[in-house]
């Protein structure tokens, strides 16, 4: 009925692209100044802050209280687990391999597919996922130098891997409330949980430069937030496979930052890793995309 333009389309899904490709870069700024769990606490503590107001002035609907529990486990998976094992991880991988790395999340459905929720697997589907791995260990091997590996940045993976759980859950009750809903619950219940490391907080930011706590602030309003809200309202427009296609631009325009904002040297093999990761992942959904063609058309 009403509904965008192309252009307006296409400029919604350009910033939710800046905003995710920054998320690595404002990442390793901060690390500079904070731990890795100050850092999530103080990045959601924003988000909290700023998706309240927006909660305030657009309105939302009340959890049941029999979600109450599940929602939680959203923002354990979602937020918490997410966010603390990707900023630890990223003390030991440049940010160009993290944006590379986040982006292995597909590849970790597939697993949770076949052995938590019991569906057929295709042979295709496999072959994807050996692929994707072998460009995450590429993508690793080469990252600070050719055999140079860190087994501490594999954090990263868990990282993915909590995307992947989280998103598994959120499908299972995204008919029960509306993307903005659901999405304030899930930062709120995250941001609760992240709690935990509030000692040390206040001091750490007294103390940051103005410049990483700039990085910070942006990080907590434009990937924390403002991406979020975006991507809803790119969702309600377009089908979900056709809009995740933008997703494969994140890691490149992530590296393209990371090079010109922090100076980072990104290795020719890690671009090949990239490539390898991102081709496998782009394969799962076209796969995905063809197997529901019969069913759109039986109807």
């Amino acid at each position: 009925m009403n509904s965008p333009s192309p252009v307006k389309l296409t400029l919604v899904v350009a910033s939710v692209i800046l905003c995710w490709a920054y998320s690595p870069i404002g990442v390793h700024m901060g690390l500079h100044s904070y731990s890795p769990g100050q850092l999530a606490l103080l990045r959601f503590l924003i988000a909290s802050l700023f998706m309240g107001g927006v909660a305030l002035a657009m309105g939302i609907g009340r959890p049941r209280l029999r979600d109450l529990p599940w929602l939680l486990v959203l923002g354990f998976f979602g937020v918490f687990l997410h966010h603390t094992s990707l900023n630890y991880g990223q003390q030991f991988v440049t940010a160009a391999a993290s944006s590379v790395l986040a982006q292995s999340a597909p590849l970790f459905s597939v697993l949770i597919a076949f052995f938590a929720l019991k569906e057929r697997v295709s042979g295709w589907r496999w072959g994807c996922v050996l692929l994707g791995l072998l460009g995450v260990l590429v993508v690793m091997w080469c990252d600070q130098g050719v055999g140079d590996i860190d087994p501490r940045g594999s954090l990263i993976l868990l990282a993915a891997l909590s995307w992947s759980v989280y998103f598994a859950i959120q499908k299972h009750y995204a008919q029960r409330y509306s993307p903005l809903t659901m999405a304030c619950y899930m930062v709120w219940a995250g941001t609760l949980m992240l709690c935990i490391n509030l000692p040390g907080l206040p001091a750490a930011v007294a103390q940051a430069p103005l410049a990483e706590n700039l990085a910070v602030l942006v990080l907590g309003i434009f990937p924390s937030a403002l991406a979020y809200l975006a991507w809803a309202y790119v969702l309600k427009h377009v089908e979900v496979s056709r809009a995740s296609v933008a997703m494969y631009l994140i890691p490149p325009v992530a590296m393209l930052m990371a090079a010109t904002l922090l100076g980072e040297q990104i290795a020719a093999q890690v671009v090949l890793g990239g490539g390898i990761v991102l081709a496998s992942v782009a394969a799962i959904s076209l796969e995905g995309r063809r197997l529901r063609a019969p069913r759109c058309t039986a109807g």
